[in-house]
């Protein structure tokens, strides 16, 4: 008797984690519902850097391949990029918001990584999971670009995990998928060029942009309802706001940053 109520718990109790895993993993899948938005709002704002620029905030690094192309000397990285109080590179997001409007098309009808004068540029973008194009603008040039989901940002405790790595050695295009599968933040670099840097952000829903230069952004054709903003700057991490817009109505959220 003993041994049967044994085998009844340890049962009762491997049905209720089944039903647990199954209920995160139907949640883990749930997709983002495009459509048309009623009487929409916005959430606009600035993101700022507080105090003095880190000496780590700037990196010069040795060229040493394809001077001729990628330019002689030392290539100045600027991980922290303040212009007059403003940080720029940011990008600013709508955290886990269920339904809302559809994704814009990208210029040009595709998403680009354009490696040009042995940069990647943009330096930073937003982009629809999915297809992107990879061009190598420059010839002569064998690039390697090497894009990373960068799993664990928000708990500090970063962790990449390979998305594509390949060679492109001749001018063109090569279309890949970019499709995380846990995070939204990516980490782009040259393998054959360890001066070129770059980042994306691929979130499930298009309420994500980069600031512009002066720090300012706006979200627009927001469903009304209650938020968690985020901002997140690939070197100082991740802080958030919670706000409420209203049906038509006008919504800030400010993010100011400052030095680890």
């Amino acid at each position: 008797m003993k041994l049967l109520m044994k085998i009844a718990v340890v049962t009762a109790v491997g049905l209720n984690l089944t039903t647990g895993i199954s209920t995160d993993s139907q949640a883990a899948k749930a997709k983002y519902k495009a459509g048309a938005v009623s009487n929409g709002g916005s959430i606009s704002g600035k993101v700022t850097f507080n105090g003095a620029v880190p000496a780590e905030g700037v990196e010069k690094i040795l060229i040493t391949k394809n001077p001729d192309v990628c330019g002689k000397g030392e290539r100045e990285v600027v991980w922290i990029d303040v212009k007059d109080g403003a940080l720029r590179g940011t990008f600013v997001f709508i955290h886990k918001i269920k339904a809302g409007k559809k994704w814009d098309k990208p210029k040009g009808g595709n998403y680009l990584i354009n490696q040009k004068g042995c940069r990647f540029r943009p330096w930073a973008q937003v982009i629809q999971p999915g297809p992107v194009i990879i061009r190598n603008s420059d010839k002569g040039v064998l690039h390697n670009i090497n894009t990373r989901e960068m799993i664990g940002v928000e708990k500090k405790r970063v962790v990449k995990r390979t998305v594509f790595n390949f060679g492109q050695p001749d001018p063109g295009d090569i279309k890949q998928d970019l499709k995380p599968r846990r995070s939204p933040y990516i980490s782009i670099n040259c393998e054959a060029h360890n001066f070129m840097f770059g980042f994306m952000m691929a979130p499930k829903n298009p309420y994500a942009v980069v600031v512009k230069d002066d720090g300012t952004y706006s979200l627009d054709n927001v469903p009304a309802g209650k938020y968690t903003v985020k901002a997140w700057h690939p070197r100082l991490g991740v802080i958030k706001s919670k706000i409420t817009v209203k049906g038509g109505g006008k919504a800030a959220a400010n993010f100011s940053f400052k030095a680890k």
